[in-house]
This record gives structure tokens, C-alpha cells and sequence, in this order.
């Protein structure tokens, strides 16, 4: 059940508990060596969200803010989330395949926490 995207734009969509309604996010894909390494390296805010494939573990050194990191399986199920603050390494998820990061603190608004699924939709064109 690999995943393959491509580095662009789309939505992560976070289904709600028991039925409620869903969370649609706007989200950076990044796939290339090059996109994954950047990622939100020298910014000091992101709009939504984004989503780093493959990749089990992340690091926030020489980022400027501190970061929610949620650690998806093959399956898209969320295996945990963390906050992490700059300058921190990550610990590797052997299950994990793609990892979501976010400002910190807004996973939690958006209902994505252990156990639940989200799913991504890629922006057309």
C-alpha cells in the first residue's frame, strides 16, 4: 500500500470523532531529498501544514519555532504526535513512513492525536 506524491500542495483532511465533521488543512508536500531536507527550515510560521515522504524521524535544528510532529503509518494512521521545541532530535518510529509537521499546538485543534487516520488529497493540476 506505498504511497507515492510528489512535491507540491494539497489538503490533509482529519476525519472527526464518531462521525463529526472533518478538518481540512492546507498542506506543503515535500517528497525530493531536497523538499524533505528544507522543509520549514528558516521559516517562522507555517499556513497549514506539511508532510515530509518518506520519513520516520525529523530534527528542528536551526528552526525558529517550535513544532507538533505527527508520525503516520503506511496506512496513514497516526502512530504518535509530539511537540518538539528548536534545536531537538527527533526519535526514530520504526513503523512510521510519513511524518506531518505543524505549528505547535494546532494537531490537537485539528483532532489528530494516536490512532486516528487522515488522509491527503493532492491539489489537481
Amino acid at each position: 500500500m506505498g504511497r507515492r506524491w510528489r512535491d507540491g500542495h494539497g489538503e490533509l483532511v482529519v476525519r472527526g470523532d464518531g462521525g463529526g465533521p472533518s478538518v481540512r488543512v492546507p498542506l506543503e508536500i515535500a517528497t525530493s531529498y531536497r523538499a524533505r531536507t528544507k522543509g520549514l527550515l528558516g521559516r517562522d510560521f507555517i499556513d497549514g501544514a506539511i508532510l515530509l515522504s518518506p520519513a520516520n524521524s525529523v530534527h528542528t535544528f536551526r528552526m525558529r519555532m517550535p513544532i507538533d510532529v505527527a508520525y503516520l503509518d503506511r496506512h496513514l494512521r497516526v502512530i504518535a504526535v509530539r511537540t518538539m521545541r528548536p534545536g531537538r532530535l527527533g526519535m526514530p518510529r520504526l513503523r512510521a513512513r510519513h511524518v506531518v509537521e505543524a505549528g505547535a499546538g494546532v494537531m490537537s485543534e485539528w483532532g489528530v492525536r494516536e490512532g486516528a487516520r487522515v488522509e491527503v488529497v493532492v491539489s489537481g493540476g
